[in-house]
């Protein structure tokens, strides 16, 4: 289990500096001293626009897990209150706005997926829902107690509303507008009430954090608040692709939405510019472990030994490690061919972007000569060709090497109804017989 904690005064910020995960902080040097003087608390909050998290929110959870294991005490934030409104960072137009009852089952299916990198137990953490001081504000509460702190002036020059009201095709909602109140708000809330004193988030957040940090102050305008802000860059692919998308769509964090298996694939496929990036941003490797593979990766890419660790870390840490090893064990298989062993699904999975097609069962049963079949799944373009993939072993059968004599017989079905041809290393087919 990956819960494992370091003593109280461990430099938070120093761990966050030597892996690049600070974009910026307010007074990063009062910071610096509030953590190391005692245990301290700090907040990030999730958007229930989904019934999962994708890796991009598993930076975030990350380092709320970093803040843990340096002695302090995360405190997961749900939406569950400004999910009903829609933040408008980062979006061109305006959101549709969810049901009650699909934001609140929507909070209820992420909850599960912070335990699996977050300690929970006796105090080390908590889960809280905005929706439980938001729900009862009255709208003249809200603006009497809040609105009255906040200048439309300043609201209009942030670059999410700016943009959209220039925009005269979108433009922005009274709504939306206010969204950052609302959030400003969390962070009052949690300060006042359960001395909360940081907030942390993406770089897009900073707008969001400084508003909270501001009405903190104008809420105690005689003493120093105490209270910071601290975001991370957002991350990007090197290639400038859309991190956390997959040809398939977006790499989630519950198995119901992204299997353990492809969520392994998702790192063990990465490109070789990436790794770095990715060990330095979500690993929980100590700094001398980091920087050993990171040095041993650019020395080799080519070994794919980064790669590989990586795919494996971050799988025992969402999905536990019987998944990581079952994960581990399907690409083993699928490189070395060998794939028999294989359970039904898992074959599935693993095979589930390879060429397939559908021949008749009956004919089975007198076998069917793999130089025939080799052209009808077009793995060879004519039967001299695939007598001579044959003849030099580059064709095997669910792993087992074949010739140019053999033939597929009831024998070699896999559960009854595959058989897997592969020509060289990446040629593989499908066949399904029903």
């Amino acid at each position: 289990m990956p819960h494992e904690f370091q003593q109280p005064g461990t430099d938070f910020l120093a761990e966050l500096r030597w892996r690049n995960l600070i974009h910026q902080a307010t007074d990063e040097a009062g910071l610096a001293a509030h953590l190391a003087s005692g245990r301290r608390k700090a907040y990030i909050g999730f958007d229930p626009t989904a019934d999962s998290l994708t890796v991009g929110n598993l930076v975030p959870i990350m380092l709320l897990a970093r803040f843990q294991r340096c002695g302090h005490t995360p405190v997961v934030l749900m939406g569950g209150g400004t999910g009903l409104i829609g933040d408008p960072s980062g979006k061109s137009a305006e959101r549709q706005l969810m049901t009650r009852e699909r934001v609140a089952a929507n909070v209820e299916a992420q909850k599960k997926i912070f335990s699996r990198v977050i300690d929970f137990s006796n105090g080390r953490a908590s889960l809280v829902n905005n929706l439980d001081w938001l729900g009862p504000l009255t709208f003249l509460d809200a603006l009497r107690d809040v609105g009255k702190h906040f200048s439309v002036n300043a609201m209009i020059q942030r670059d999410s509303v700016r943009d959209r009201l220039q925009n005269r095709d979108q433009g922005i909602s009274y709504t939306e507008f206010s969204y950052m109140i609302l959030q400003a708000y969390d962070f009052l809330h949690l300060f006042e009430k359960d001395g909360v004193t940081l907030q942390m988030g993406a770089s897009d957040q900073w707008g969001n954090i400084v508003a909270g940090l501001d009405l903190i102050s104008r809420r105690n305008p005689t003493t120093p608040s105490g209270a910071f802000g601290l975001t991370t860059p957002l991350i990007t692919k090197a290639d400038g692709g859309k991190f956390g998308k997959s040809e398939s769509g977006a790499v989630w964090l519950s198995p119901e939405r992204t299997s353990p298996y492809a969520f392994y694939q998702f790192w063990l496929n990465a490109a070789d510019a990436d790794i770095p990036k990715f060990i330095l941003t979500y690993t929980l490797w100590s700094r001398e472990e980091t920087e050993g593979i990171i040095a041993a990766h650019q020395a080799n890419p080519a070994a794919r030994e980064a790669h590989r660790r990586l795919a494996r870390h971050m799988t025992e840490l969402l999905h536990g490690p019987t998944e990581a090893d079952a994960a581990e064990a399907a690409a083993r298989a699928l490189f070395s061919g060998d794939i028999a062993s294989l359970p039904p699904a898992l074959l599935d999975e693993a095979l589930g972007s390879a060429p397939s097609s559908t021949h008749d069962k009956a004919s089975l049963g007198a076998g069917v000569p793999l130089v025939d079949l080799l052209v009808s799944v077009q793995l060879a373009q004519s039967r001299r060709e695939a007598k001579e993939f044959l003849a030099s072993g580059s064709v095997t059968v669910n792993g087992r090497k074949v010739g140019p004599e053999d033939r597929v017989t009831p024998a070699d079905l896999l559960h009854g109804r595959v058989i897997a041809l592969r020509r060289g290393k990446k040629h593989w087919h499908v066949t399904r017989w029903e």
